[in-house]
């Protein structure tokens, strides 16, 4: 959530920000200001009543010591007059910071300057390519077909318990899926951060901690029963950890690598560019977060970009990175990288990774501070990055590395699955 003084001493600027988005948010900008010049009016009032209050209670306390209790009757009935208008103004208070509470929700990160303006993903910015995409044999298939060839993922399974969009991995391909799994929590703890194992569900608080409310409420699986979510992604339970504490400056950095299932309503996707592991409402991610002191945040961001190459490195999948456009930006994020993985057998790049800083913008709704060294409090960065998500990775191994024999293994994944084909 943006700061409200930031958006009093950065007005202009913000909505120029704004703009990459392809929003116009000068007139909700307008109205957030006009709101909270109406708060900091109301609680001006609501201060003075009751320092007047304050003020008449000591002098009815003096008039009855002195005996003048005649006196003190008479201002005791200004001080029931005052008790009422300061309920009236407290309730105008409140009601003036829920208003304004709901606008600022609305409002999304400002892009970081570095991030160009556009409207789709055909804007966003290659700025990294690596790996040579295989030639593969004739008659190569996707991912989906692999899939029944070797009996390794059933789509037509998952249907029958749940409905589109779960499957279910079996034997090599349940073998292969928990070797990845692994293969990342151990890459990510090397690199430092600390392994976490967090709930799968979460409250309301903790999904406007982090922005998925109400932004992607109509994406989220809600139990109404218990008012719950399912969770989108780890990062929403693991930076939730931070939810209204303040560290210590010493303490940072702060890293945490988690796995979990996570899953996405994902309405109105249909078509063939989300067939098979391409898009599902039920899938394995492993996720990094970081929580970091703001002139240090950018530094590891690009750390978080390195780490994540070096993973698709040792996988020997081609991979790309996108600079994402101001209108492909997530509603929480300053800026995103997007990692891609060339599917062979689509011939198409599949996201697998995005790695993002949101600056102070979770952080503010999150309550998540630090003291500086003048003792005084400040709001720190999030960061967060998947490392990585499963379907895509295992889409782009199984297309990429399928031959005439079937389907070999990464050579860095062998140890982790202890077979080297899928035959």
């Amino acid at each position: 959530m943006l700061q409200i003084q930031t958006i009093r001493d950065n007005q202009e600027a913000i909505i120029l920000a704004l703009g990459k988005r392809n929003i116009d948010a000068q007139p909700l900008i307008e109205k957030v200001l006009q709101l909270d010049e109406n708060r900091r009016a109301a609680q001006t009032s609501l201060d003075n009543v009751l320092a007047e209050s304050n003020k008449i209670s000591k002098e009815i306390g003096v008039l009855y010591k002195t005996g003048k209790v005649q006196e003190a009757n008479l201002l005791k009935e200004q001080t029931v007059k005052l008790k009422e208008e300061s309920k009236q103004l407290g309730e105008d208070l409140n009601a003036a910071e829920e208003e304004l509470q709901n606008l600022l929700y609305q409002l999304p990160n400002a892009p970081h300057a570095s991030v160009k303006k556009g409207s789709t993903e055909e804007d966003n910015e290659e700025i990294f390519n690596e790996g040579d995409v295989p030639k593969l044999v004739e008659g190569a298939l996707p991912h989906w077909e692999l899939a029944k060839k070797y009996d390794i993922i059933d789509f037509e399974l998952g249907v029958k318990i749940a409905g589109a969009g779960f499957p279910v991995y079996k034997g090599k391909g349940a073998r292969l899926q928990r070797a990845l799994i692994t293969y990342f929590l151990d890459k990510n703890t090397e690199a430092g951060y600390t392994e976490i194992q967090v709930p799968h569900l979460v409250n309301e608080l903790s999904g406007y901690g982090t922005g998925q409310l109400p932004d992607k409420e109509g994406q989220m699986y809600h139990i109404t029963a218990d008012d719950l979510y399912l969770i989108p992604t780890a990062e929403v339970p693991v930076t939730n950890i931070f939810r209204d504490v303040i560290v210590k400056e010493s303490d940072f950095p702060i890293t945490y690598t988690g796995y979990t299932p996570c899953f996405r309503r994902e309405a109105g996707s249909y078509g063939a560019h989300v067939r098979g592991l391409n898009r599902l409402h039920q899938f394995d991610k492993v996720e990094i977060v970081r929580v970091e002191h703001p002139s240090k945040s950018y530094n590891a961001l690009d750390g978080m970009v390195e780490h994540v190459k070096n993973i698709l490195r040792e996988l020997k999948l081609p991979y790309r990175i996108l600079r994402l456009c101001g209108g492909d930006l997530g509603f929480t994020a300053a800026l995103t990288f997007d990692f891609e993985v060339f599917s062979t057998a689509q011939d198409r790049w599949l996201e697998i990774s995005s790695v993002s800083n949101f600056e102070t913008y979770q952080a503010n709704r999150l309550k998540l501070r630090f003291k500086d060294e003048n003792g005084k409090n400040q709001l720190a960065h999030t960061l967060n990055g998947s490392s990585l998500a499963l379907p895509r990775v295992l889409a782009g191994i199984l297309e990429n590395y399928q031959t005439a024999d079937g389907i070999k293994i990464p050579d860095v994944l062998v140890p982790y699955c202890g077979f080297d084909m899928i035959d």
